[in-house]
């Protein structure tokens, strides 16, 4: 399992910008642009570009700490290694505003990031489920408002019958080149086109139903499967569903953010489920079968003789399944004296008879750890 921030060469207490900056270094050195197309380099330049976008996001950040990696697989799609491509997005995205990147890196790695169609933004949803559904997995349909492609223009953003034209700014390029001379010598700065907003294009005939976005609010059914074993906070990114780019552009992501119910039955830690019976007190000296519930369902406990209260038992696989994992978690029950709050003639009259007859507690315990180290010590 990979330890993000061995990768980057940073502490755990590191800052936001101490990450940024050492990923900038390694990027600098490992970019395949850099390395003559090189396998290794490549390798090396993805690990560090995945352990940096894991922890320049808070959430992200915050998983990986409790959990490891293992808590980033929140979902089937939520975390994933990322490919090159997706590499020299993040890059370009955090980084390739640094004036000189470009033309250091053979300007922008065989034109990436030209002209074309903006992807859509994400969205983010909150899904609220139940334990039971959380032992199970369950597949969900959530409406969602979403950016979706105009019907009237096919996205286009152009009036039907028209087209769009080529920008005369930035000829088609959707950016525009400025040369600056530096300690490195000349450096090429690349920006948007201010004309086309980086498109290449210019409409002249706006979509009257879209008015040359391309696209238009409406709501649409996504189904979301939920794996077994998610937890609150985690998440799964369910790519390309999101919202619809302006003009022909592609979808972005939907984030689902899992809230789990809390059972008021059980305290969770992970895949582990803890819960407390209570029991009476001849239960406790005689032993008994005693009902015990998991999640869906009960289970029967053999409670054994001169059992105490406050005893503890752990079976094995009763809790909840692990995440994107095979196994499961355990139900670990502790058991406590029952204590009425009335009692009947006969019950009392009973118990004042039982604390005649018993031996009181501190005269009949056996010898504990700190009786035994006093003795040892002739005290």
């Amino acid at each position: 399992m990979a330890d993000f921030y061995d990768t980057l060469g940073v502490q755990k207490t590191a800052s936001d910008d101490e990450i940024k900056k050492a990923y900038r270094k390694l990027a600098m050195t490992y970019h395949p642009d850099r390395n003559n197309g090189s396998r290794e380099a490549e390798e090396k330049f993805k690990e560090i570009t995945e352990a940096y976008d894991a922890l320049r996001d808070p959430n992200k950040r915050a998983m990986f700490d409790r959990y490891g990696e293992a808590g980033l697989r929140g979902g089937a799609g939520g975390f994933h290694h990322v490919d090159l491509s997706e590499a020299l997005n993040i890059f370009m995205r955090d980084l390739g505003g640094m004036a000189g990147f470009s033309d250091l890196f053979g300007g922008g790695g065989g034109g990436r990031g030209g002209a074309g169609p903006r992807t859509g933004s994400d969205i983010r949803i909150t899904m609220p489920l139940r334990l039971a559904e959380v032992e199970t997995g369950v597949e969900k349909t959530v409406p969602v408002k979403l950016l979706a492609s105009c019907d009237r223009c096919e996205g286009s953003g152009a009036e039907p019958g028209t087209s769009a034209n080529r920008c005369t700014t930035c000829a088609g390029a959707g950016e525009v080149r400025r040369a600056q001379k530096s300690f490195f010598g000349q450096v090429i700065s690349v920006t948007p086109c201010p004309t086309c907003a980086g498109e290449g294009t210019i409409i002249t005939s706006p979509c009257k139903k879209c008015r040359g976005e391309g696209r238009v609010r409406q709501e649409e059914n996504v189904v979301v499967k939920v794996p077994p074993g998610v937890a609150t906070g985690q998440y799964m990114t369910m790519r390309g569903v999101g919202n619809v780019g302006p003009r022909g552009g592609g979808r972005g992501d939907i984030l689902v953010v899992f809230e789990v119910e809390e059972d008021p039955r059980f305290e969770r830690d992970g895949e582990d489920l803890y819960c407390e019976v209570l029991v009476t007190y001849p239960q406790l000296v005689f032993g008994a079968d005693v009902e015990v519930p998991t999640v869906s369902a009960s289970v029967t406990l053999h409670v054994p003789p001169r059992t105490e209260s406050g005893q503890v038992f752990h079976l094995r696989g009763r809790g909840l399944p692990r995440v994107n994992a095979s196994g499961v978690g355990d139900l670990h029950v502790r058991l406590q004296q029952y204590t009425p709050e009335e009692l009947s003639p006969e019950e009392e009259s009973l118990i004042r008879r039982l604390a005649e007859i018993q031996v009181a507690p501190t005269e009949r315990r056996p010898k504990g750890f700190w009786s035994k180290v006093k003795e040892s010590l002739g005290a």
